[in-house]
């Protein structure tokens, strides 16, 4: 049961920053692709209507940390408190700006919550990524499974690494997303950094998997996961060049999940990581909850989960349609 609770736990990563990802993406990039005041809105209006769905997969995933690895909620949030505090602020800036750039027609007022949600959408996958990465490198952790070091023990040169690389491949998500969601100016903008990103994912992505099987020291051969994240994101390169708009953001998605991915094959059956000696590590086995709430915590996630990814994803087919330049009359028209 715990290996299972393991593997939703990192499925749940995952999805969150697959979907999250393109969402953080747009925020970042809304502001170049959309050169004024419709063309930023539009932008924005891409995911307006999914972004506060995606960011339920980040608080299931806590959620069901604390419930199946109580251990691992405790050390974790006590050690990466003030990281976990400033993603909540930067989540919350950003959720914030979506609601409230509307409110007023100042150009001041809309450029002060743009610049809100360009900043929380960075910050958000930069900690993040340094989070994951840290679980992996290590951390100052006692014998009693707590926390002690300071809050630059959080900061490595390999979860600097990983915090880029995710804004990254955020980016890329972004970019794509757009290209596929608009029309004329803004797609043809949006397609252009995509350009862009895409070999600078390629070189990030490589390195940070080669890293990460190195400090997992599960021998020579690289995994099928890391395998994955390789091929996918030299694939992105290739289709980008191609102009398969469709085929790119699945590569990037398949990108961005195997990479996350790799963080937890690499880390199993550990959880985190101590650099005062591998007697301190956190394993699913010495942080789980007791086996009766793991089955029926179990029963219920075979039950609603299934419900929740089926109502999510019609969501996604409802807003499937590209968005264009508002008419005269109205706002913003699916481009059909």
């Amino acid at each position: 049961m715990t290996t299972f609770w393991f593997i939703v736990l990192a499925f749940l990563w995952v999805g969150f920053l697959v979907l999250e990802g393109f969402d953080f993406g747009v925020g970042m990039l809304h502001g170049i692709v959309g050169r004024d005041e419709v063309g930023r809105g539009l932008a924005i209006g891409t995911i307006g209507p999914v972004w506060d769905g995606n960011e339920v997969w980040l608080i299931t995933a806590g959620a069901i940390t604390f419930a199946a690895f109580p251990g691992w909620y405790a050390t974790m949030f006590s050690g990466l408190y003030l990281a976990l505090v400033l993603l909540l602020a930067a989540l919350i800036l950003r959720g914030v700006s979506f609601e409230f750039r509307e409110h007023r027609a100042s150009a001041r007022w809309r450029r002060g919550w743009s610049a809100a949600l360009i900043g929380g959408s960075l910050v958000a996958p930069l900690l993040v990524g340094v989070a994951l990465a840290d679980l992996l490198h290590g951390l100052p952790i006692g014998p009693d499974q707590e926390y002690v070091g300071d809050f630059w023990d959080l900061l490595s040169g390999y979860s600097v690494l990983a915090g880029v690389t995710l804004v990254v491949i955020c980016l890329l998500l972004g970019a794509t997303f757009l290209a596929l969601k608009t029309v004329d100016d803004i797609h043809d903008r949006a397609w252009g950094l995509a350009r862009w990103f895409a070999p600078a994912s390629a070189v990030l992505v490589i390195t940070l998997i080669i890293w990460t099987h190195v400090l997992g020291k599960h021998g020579v051969l690289l995994s099928v996961v890391e395998l994955a994240g390789i091929v996918a994101v030299l694939a992105v390169v290739w289709l980008v060049s191609e102009k398969r708009e469709g085929w790119t953001f699945t590569a990037a998605a398949v990108t961005m999940a195997a990479t996350v991915f790799c963080f937890f094959t690499n880390l199993y059956p550990r959880v985190m990581v101590s650099t005062l000696g591998p007697a301190n590590d956190l394993t699913i086995h010495n942080v789980s909850s007791a086996p009766y709430a793991l089955k029926v915590m179990t029963v219920i996630t075979v039950v609603l989960l299934p419900a929740v990814i089926a109502y999510q994803a019609y969501t996604y087919w409802v807003f499937r349609h590209r968005l264009r330049r508002p008419t005269p009359a109205g706002a913003a028209q699916p481009a059909r």
